[in-house]
C-alpha cells in the first residue's frame, strides 16, 4: 500500500509502505509504516494571519509560523485563546480574514471547491469529543472515510485491521461505542484520523478526557508516530504532558502566536 504525492511542490512527501507481519523491519502486530522524505519545504505556513467573526475584533492577529515535514509541536494557551480557530484554519475549514496560508506548497486562496476534499485527506484530524457514530463498530468507524469515497471493503479491510492492532485495539474493533472506555474511543478517533495515511495531524485536546497514566500512553503513540513521519500538532493546555516532550511550543495568548524551540 503506497500513499502517493497529491502535487509537485509539497513540503515533503512521505511514502508509507504498510507490511505484512513476515517482513523484516515490522512495527506492531502485523503493521509497519516506513516512511520515505523528499525535502521539498513546509508542510502548512502562516504568514500575518488574522481572522475576526462578522464585525467583531480579531480572534487572530498577525499569526505567523510553518509546521516542517515530519515535526511535533504543542499549541497551548488559557481557554478561549483560539486554539481551535487555529487547527480550524490548518485544516482548511476556515478561511482567515488576512494574510496568506499555503498548504503543502499551494495558497490556501487559489484552492478550488474541488480540489478541497483531496487537499484535506492529508490532513488527520483527531476531534476532543471523538465524533465516533455509536450504531458502527469500532472497525466501521474506522474504515469510514474510506468507505465514503466509494472504496470496496477488500481493498481496505486488512489495512483497518492493522491500523487498529498498532493503536492496540485488536480485540475491540467488533464493538460499538458506547461500550468501549475514555481511552479506547480516543484511540479509535486517532486510527481513523490515520486511515488515509496524513502527512500531518492534528489533534484537539486528545488528552483532556483521560486519566493521566492513559494520558502519557496517547502522547508515545503520537510521537512514535511522528517517528515514522508524519507531522504533528496537538493542541493542549496540560503543561505535565507538554513537559514529558521535548518540543516545540506554540502559545497562543489574545490572539497573538509566540513560538519556544
Amino acid at each position: 500500500m503506497v500513499k502517493a504525492s497529491l502535487g509537485s511542490v509539497f513540503a515533503e512527501r512521505i511514502l508509507y509502505v504498510s507490511l505484512t507481519m513476515t517482513d523484516q523491519g515490522r512495527r506492531g502486530p502485523g503493521c509497519a509504516w516506513f516512511v520515505i522524505p523528499v525535502k521539498v519545504g513546509a508542510v502548512i505556513q502562516f504568514e500575518n494571519v488574522g481572522l475576526r467573526y462578522g464585525m467583531g475584533t480579531e480572534v487572530l492577529r498577525d499569526v505567523s509560523f510553518q509546521v516542517p515535514p515530519r515535526s511535533f509541536q504543542f499549541l497551548t494557551g488559557p481557554s478561549g485563546a483560539g486554539k481551535t480557530t487555529l487547527l480550524r484554519l490548518l485544516f482548511m475549514s476556515l478561511k482567515p480574514t488576512r494574510g496568506l496560508i499555503s498548504v503543502f506548497g499551494k495558497d490556501r486562496a487559489r484552492i478550488s471547491p474541488r480540489e478541497l476534499p483531496l487537499m484535506r485527506r492529508r490532513i488527520g484530524v483527531v476531534f476532543q469529543d471523538f465524533r465516533l457514530l455509536d450504531h458502527l463498530t469500532t472497525y466501521e468507524n474506522v474504515a469510514l472515510p474510506l468507505r465514503v469515497r466509494g472504496r470496496d471493503e477488500a481493498s481496505y479491510r486488512q489495512d483497518v485491521i492493522e491500523l487498529l492492532k498498532w493503536v492496540g485495539l485488536g480485540e475491540r474493533m467488533h464493538v460499538l461505542p458506547p461500550v468501549l472506555s475514555g481511552g479506547e474511543k480516543q484511540r479509535a478517533a486517532i486510527a481513523r484520523a490515520l486511515i488515509e495515511q496524513p502527512d500531518v495531524l492534528l489533534a484537539d485536546e486528545p488528552t483532556g478526557n483521560v486519566d493521566p497514566p492513559l494520558a502519557r500512553r496517547l502522547l508515545r503513540l503520537f510521537m512514535e508516530l511522528n517517528r515514522l513521519g508524519t507531522a504533528v500538532v496537538i493542541a493542549t493546555h496540560d503543561l505535565t504532558l507538554m513537559d514529558q516532550v521535548d518540543a516545540r511550543r506554540m502559545v497562543l495568548t489574545g490572539g497573538r502566536l509566540d513560538i519556544y524551540d
